[in-house]
């Protein structure tokens, strides 16, 4: 018999509509002018500039001085356009926040403030009010101590690899837009950012259907910027809710990262309330990992898998043709089984958000993600988004009628291990190279690293870390013992083998 539980006492909404679009202007203001700029940065060995954007430890690499700067070049960017602004709940967030906002202030952006919330309705915001881009002040998984900035393009994706780029090139160039006294706008608040990103996800599945289930679901925000939606957004779906470390202080209470080490507590939890499902996000609310009414971890791989799953059988059953679905190239094989039972194709695309991304709009797919615990569901927006993940979970456990350990039962099981191996730049393309050499026999893809794929549906994706001096080993197969097998051959290469 179920324990009784007392619904949670959550946040009222206030719905709100979206004010007037803010476009940006393709004149610049007048007095506006170029400024070069000169910055001496300490601490390099955590500072990580990359097309991702620019990350560091607070106090160290990751200055106020840094910041202003980035800001500056990301107006520049945008030409003093509106640019969203948007922050986790790492306690350094005011710290970043004020320095983005001289740097943006000072090329004479209209910023529009949306406060705490995920990345995934900062993308939101921008594609809805039209602006000419976005800033996340977040690390994502990373740890407490480190903060980072993630930029946006105005249709609401991260910048592809040539935009981040051209971005990165006005920063060392060092020459930014200036504007006078007058042409600084005042910053701008938007209290509805939130609203419209639950009525996104929502309008996207069978409410009602989803409702009159009542799961109970436990939900793991880490404290972080899901603390202040997704309490609120299951309760809309009819669930009962119980959150735990859902205070939006910044405090980590378990590294943010959401993998199966880190949900100790949350597996307790759904044992404790008999819960129907356990949710877990990371730092910024656009990855999610689930935990099964049993209480056991399902593998990150797990999460968009169940949202194609949803997906494409709904397109079936509504008669529409199938379209493809793009996953990167570490993502499981799994996607392939569940593509395949409706007749859809598969895409794969390099790793990354933004090249996931970019391939979807191309081949024009209706589903997609990572399995790092990322789904792109186009309908929502294009971006990783745990409100879309956790949404389309629920409708397919209301259509089932069966529980998610049941479903989960049901797929092809495979192994999986994501290692990260200390490895030079140098070292680790001697790695890749002797691989393709080696395996020169064996299908392969090259577009990034090198993937092994073998004939028994095994594979090894290694690649060289664009960010840290690792090399990233991730090797799938359907036996314990054969991706041990994979795992170890390939690791002698790395050490001398």
């Amino acid at each position: 018999m179920r324990r009784r539980v007392r619904r949670s006492v959550l946040r009222s909404w206030r719905s709100s509509s979206p004010p007037a679009p803010w476009p940006p202007s393709d004149a610049d203001p007048a007095g506006a002018r170029i400024k070069e700029r000169s910055c001496l940065v300490k601490g390099v060995q955590t500072l990580k500039i990359s097309i991702s954007g620019v990350r560091g430890v607070v106090g160290d690499s990751l200055t106020p001085t840094l910041l202003v700067e980035f800001a500056q070049s990301f107006g520049t960017y945008t030409n003093g356009g509106t640019v969203v602004l948007g922050t986790d709940t790492r306690t350094s967030r005011e710290m970043a926040k004020h320095a983005v906002l001289a740097g943006l202030a000072a090329t004479g952006c209209q910023v529009v403030d949306i406060g705490i919330c995920p990345v995934p309705t900062v993308q939101l915001a921008v594609e809805r009010l039209h602006a000419a881009g976005g800033i996340c002040i977040t690390a994502s998984h990373n740890p407490v101590e480190w903060n980072a900035l993630k930029f946006i393009r105005s249709d609401g994706v991260f910048l592809s690899t040539y935009q981040a780029e051209e971005l990165l090139d006005i920063y060392h160039q060092g020459e930014f837009r200036l504007v006078d006294s007058a042409s600084i706008p005042r910053v701008r608040f938007y209290a509805g950012a939130l609203e419209d990103h639950m009525r996104a996800v929502i309008s996207c599945v069978d409410a009602d259907l989803v409702r009159q289930r009542r799961f109970r679901v436990v939900a793991d925000c880490c404290n972080g910027a899901g603390s202040v939606v997704t309490p609120e957004f299951l309760s809309r779906l009819g669930c009962d809710v119980i959150p735990i470390n859902a205070e939006p202080n910044g405090l980590f209470p378990h590294p943010p990262e959401p993998l199966k080490e880190n949900l100790g507590q949350l597996c307790a939890a759904v044992k404790e309330y008999d819960a129907d499902l356990g949710v877990v996000q990371d730092a910024d609310a656009d990855r999610l990992a689930l935990v099964s009414d049993q209480g056991e971890p399902l593998t990150e791989e797990l999460t968009v898998s169940l949202a194609t799953w949803l997906v494409l059988r709904r397109r079936q059953r509504s008669g529409l043709p199938p379209a493809p679905v793009v996953v990167n190239l570490s993502t499981t094989s799994l996607i392939e089984d569940i593509a395949g039972r409706y007749g859809y194709a598969v895409i794969r695309s390099l790793v990354g958000e933004a090249n996931v991304v970019e391939a979807m709009k191309r081949s024009g797919a209706v589903i997609g993600g990572e399995g790092n615990g990322g789904v792109i569901w186009p309908d929502v927006h294009y971006g990783r988004d745990s409100l879309a993940g956790i949404a389309a979970v629920l409708q397919l456990l209301a259509e089932e009628r069966k529980p998610i350990s049941a479903l989960v039962g049901s797929l092809p099981h495979y192994h999986m291990e994501k290692l990260k191996e200390p490895c030079t730049s140098e070292r680790a393309q001697q790695v890749l190279k002797a691989l393709k050499e080696q395996y020169a026999g064996v299908r392969m893809d090259t577009r990034d690293g090198v993937k092994l794929m073998f004939d028994d549906g095994a594979w090894v994706h290694a690649r060289a870390s664009r960010t840290e001096p690792v090399l990233r080993l991730i090797v799938e197969a359907r036996s314990p013992a054969r991706m041990a097998e994979l795992r170890d051959r390939i690791r002698s290469h790395i050490y001398g083998g």
